[in-house]
Parts: structure tokens; C-alpha cells; sequence
């Protein structure tokens, strides 16, 4: 397998690319918490919400980060698995997907981070996971099949052109 495509590389970069929004979400949640409990804030009357709104949005940040860092966790234990043109797709394939028109796509079925895309290589690898629809296209299909992706009311078949 070229350097490119090297997954254990992709890897490495969506555990940093996690922790650099680990990171961001822990000093939002770190503010909107200070905001919560600051003495100016003290609710002077029922209409005044702003301690009370900066509270919950400290909590789904906290909550946010919590996520993350599941996700951190399943990534460093993540077993890498090989696969070649009779496997079928699971959970850890590195899979290049061609468009009709030729152009391409780089998907990652990861445990966590879905929508996440990185570059590894000089190459934008998205990351999906198993309950998207893409993924649920994905499992079990070998190199070859083809996969449909649907966006909004747009359809698009996909060849499985590669899988690692």
C-alpha cells in the first residue's frame, strides 16, 4: 500500500484533528460556564435567562466533548484491518469511490467522528461511520459493487474502485 493511503496515518491525523476540536469544545464549554456563574449574571427577575441560557449551553458542550473523547478512545484502540478485492467491507476500510463522471471519493468507515474529513497526503479522506447511509451501503459490499449516495433528492451510484 503506497504512503498515501496508508491507514494507519489517516488514523493518527482524525485522533489529531479530534483532539484539536476536543480541545475548542472544552474552552467553549470553559466560558459559557464562567458566563453561567458570574456574579453579574445572577438572575434579577424570571425574565432574565442569561445565566440560565449560558448554563446549558456549558452542559451540551461538556456533553459535546464527552463524545469526542469517545470518539479519541475508539480510535487509539481501533484494530486495523486489511482488505483486499473478495473482502467485505467493514468497519476500518480505507475505500476510493468513482462517480459516473468519473470523479472521485476517499471514505474512512470509522467507529465515530461521521462527516469528519481530513487530509492525509494531500488527499481529503471523510470519515463514516456504520449507521450512515453511505456506511450501511458500504458494509459487506467488495470491490466492484456499486453503492448508491444520496443527497438531499439527489442520487448517485458510486464503484467501489478501490478498498485497504
Amino acid at each position: 500500500m503506497s504512503s498515501e493511503l496508508d491507514k494507519s496515518h489517516i488514523v493518527r491525523v482524525i485522533v489529531e484533528k479530534l483532539h484539536a476540536n476536543l480541545a475548542l469544545l472544552m474552552n467553549a464549554a470553559k466560558s459559557a460556564h464562567n458566563v453561567a456563574t458570574h456574579e453579574e449574571n445572577i438572575a434579577d427577575n424570571k425574565y432574565d435567562t442569561l445565566s440560565l441560557e449560558a448554563s446549558y449551553l456549558a452542559q451540551g458542550q461538556a456533553n459535546r466533548a464527552q463524545e469526542v473523547r469517545l470518539a479519541i478512545d475508539a480510535y487509539q484502540h481501533l484494530s486495523l484491518q486489511q482488505f483486499d478485492a473478495d473482502s467485505a467491507i467493514g468497519v476500518s476500510a480505507l475505500a476510493i469511490l468513482e462517480a459516473e463522471d468519473g470523479s472521485h471519493m476517499t471514505v474512512f468507515l470509522g467507529p465515530h467522528a461521521g462527516g469528519l474529513k481530513v487530509e492525509a497526503h494531500g488527499r481529503e479522506v471523510v470519515v463514516i461511520t456504520p449507521s450512515s447511509p453511505l456506511g450501511k451501503e458500504l458494509l459487506g459490499k467488495v470491490l466492484g459493487d456499486m453503492v448508491d449516495l444520496r443527497v438531499d433528492e439527489t442520487k448517485r451510484e458510486l464503484e467501489i474502485i478501490e478498498v485497504y
